[in-house]
């Protein structure tokens, strides 16, 4: 039996579903996800890869700058991330949306893990762009 493909604000990404990120909350200007700790997301010292950890923020901080319209894709322009300490255990990561103009849109985020330990922030730049019609 297949599975059915996890709703990801309004899309479906194979990659998120592939890390196991879990979507919690989108509004107009934040979003929020988790990610279950599985060693297969891990690098050789046990702790989340980091390039794990910028696929996830850069996934929530598009969802913040996507906000509520789901005809609107995000293609990031710019990101820069900076690891402050080793992601261990499970991760909750939330976005939110500085400002949107018409095209453009800039946004910060952060990844915690359980005990609410900073372990990364991002800011990011996102170009808007419509969606095709019938595409994700």
């Amino acid at each position: 039996m297949a599975s059915t493909p996890t709703d990801y604000f309004g899309l479906t990404i194979p990659l998120m579903e592939l890390l196991g990120l879990v979507p919690q909350h989108v509004d107009a200007d934040s979003a929020r996800t988790f990610l279950p700790w599985r060693v297969e997301l891990t690098n050789s010292r046990g702790d989340i890869h980091g390039g794990t950890l910028m696929s996830v923020l850069d996934f929530t901080l598009s969802a913040a700058a996507r906000g509520l319209d789901r005809e609107l894709g995000m293609a990031t322009i710019d990101m820069n991330t900076t690891f402050l300490s080793p992601g261990r255990g499970d991760l909750s990561f939330s976005a939110r949306c500085l400002r949107r103009g018409k095209s453009i849109a800039f946004c910060e985020g952060e990844a915690r893990d359980a005990e609410g330990t900073l372990v990364a922030r991002a800011t990011a730049t996102f170009k808007a762009v419509r969606r095709r019609p019938g595409g994700d």
